[in-house]
């Protein structure tokens, strides 16, 4: 369950509190594809789940103003964990972070990292930079998503 989002002084938009909060892509989407922009990314991101889960990923973690109260966020910002991905069947724009990560806002409206890799230069890892409010310096909440086991990425049976 993805709770409220709580005030931080000196934050520009209220965010989810402290924690890693476990929830369903249908959560996320009641929660957060909230107009016609939001519904864009949530897209995308669902596509880059489904890619991922395809590898292998077990888990991502959802991040960035997508997850905060701003109305209109420029994109998504999402780790995964690598534990158990088959380099090989991953999609190489999720390893493209070139230009600011164009290739992957191009094409899943969003960024994503390897959760286990260095976000800043003092090594802080993207599971626990994605932790801290950038203004503030606070922690706050993200969300984790179970591709293992959500029904919006599971494969379907034709006959």
């Amino acid at each position: 369950m993805i709770p409220d989002h709580i005030d931080f002084p000196g934050s520009p938009w209220p965010v989810l509190p402290p924690g890693i909060h476990v929830a369903t892509l249908a959560e996320v989407e009641l929660r957060f594809a909230s107009n016609p922009k939001r519904r864009v990314q949530f897209k995308g991101l669902v596509a880059a789940l489904t890619g991922l889960r395809g590898a292998g990923c077990r888990r991502a973690f959802l991040d960035g103003s997508f997850v905060t109260a701003k109305p209109h966020p420029g994109d998504f910002d999402a780790c995964w964990d690598p534990t158990g991905v088959d380099g090989a069947l991953l999609d190489p724009v999720l390893l493209t972070f070139d230009n600011n990560r164009a290739a992957q806002k191009v094409k899943y409206q969003g960024e994503l990292f390897p959760s286990a890799i260095p976000a800043d230069r003092a090594g802080t890892i993207f599971i626990e930079f994605f932790q801290v409010d950038r203004f503030t310096g606070a922690r706050k909440g993200i969300v984790a998503i179970d591709l293992s086991a959500d029904p919006m990425l599971q494969p379907t049976v034709t006959s």
